[in-house]
């Protein structure tokens, strides 16, 4: 069996990157706790529980902690409340993020209505919105969804990190159908198009197709997603535990790819168990 693992799968640079910071402010705290999972990989998690992140969800509770800002960022009023707690903060907001962040706040001052691609309640998203307090906004996930939209004079565009370029170009279609003038940043980080091509070229290549990834994770889900519109045979897993060694009977070639958010040991223990099985 010929396995065909994809040269991004796993960390993203600002997944990596969060990651690092946590580790390191991890060896200097006696109290330390992220806002939110730092990424959504339960497994990367539970490693840092070992280290005594815990995970804290609002910012109430906390008191003389050192707070790590997970790579998704957080909204606005979080950051304010942490800041008027004085409490030591590691920021670890992916720097894309961070992007679209500040995009989402140039088009609300320059007086464009925002529109997000994205998912409404992925936190990411929360917080991106959060920094649009000028105007209206709109969280949309598809073209049908933009449609919707009132018109308006002014339509400033930008996108969650993860987002599919196809999706988002049919987005800003719809919205030129029904707006005078429209505003776009591209704000989809580059690795996403990276993995999602790469993911598009294997999944038609191969018999069987391994998606490794937190079921939580918006990126490992929309590749996943990808991959099974081109190869019906598309499971996302967390954890190699997970593969029924029946997928991989008779099957000639296995396509693997990963979310920005898996962790190389989690790849690396899926390929394992599929050479053991093909042997």
């Amino acid at each position: 069996m010929e396995i065909i693992l994809a040269k991004s799968a796993g960390f993203c640079f600002g997944v990596k990157r969060a990651v690092n910071m946590a580790f390191n402010a991890a060896e200097g705290a006696e109290h330390i706790c992220s806002l939110g999972p730092l990424i959504h990989s339960p497994q990367l998690v539970e490693r840092l529980e070992g280290k005594g992140i815990r995970v804290v969800n609002d910012v109430k509770s906390m008191t003389d902690e050192t707070v790590i800002i997970r790579s998704h960022g957080i909204t606005r009023e979080e950051e304010d409340a942490l800041t008027l707690k004085e409490l030591t903060i590691v920021d670890a907001t992916c720097p894309f993020v961070k992007k679209a962040q500040q995009y989402a706040a140039l088009l609300s001052r320059e007086g464009y209505a925002v529109v997000i691609v994205g998912e409404q309640e992925h936190p990411e998203v929360q917080g991106i919105i959060s920094y649009a307090t000028s105007g209206e906004t709109w969280v949309v996930a598809n073209p049908e969804e933009a449609l919707q939209i009132p018109a308006h004079k002014k339509i400033g565009l930008v996108a969650q990190t993860t987002q599919s370029f196809d999706n988002f170009s049919e987005i800003v279609q719809a919205l030129l159908a029904n707006n005078k003038e429209l505003r776009i940043f591209n704000t989809i980080c580059d690795a996403t198009s990276v993995r999602q091509n790469e993911a598009r070229s294997i999944a038609g290549r191969v018999d069987l197709m391994l998606v490794i990834g937190g079921l939580n994770s918006a990126n490992t889900t929309r590749l996943a997603r990808i991959c099974s519109e081109i190869q019906p045979q598309t499971h996302h897993i967390e954890t190699a535990d997970e593969i029924d060694l029946n997928w991989v009977k008779d099957v000639a070639t296995v396509g693997v790819t990963a979310g920005a958010s898996t962790p190389e040991w989690i790849i690396r223990d899926v390929v394992e168990r599929l050479q053991g099985a093909g042997k």
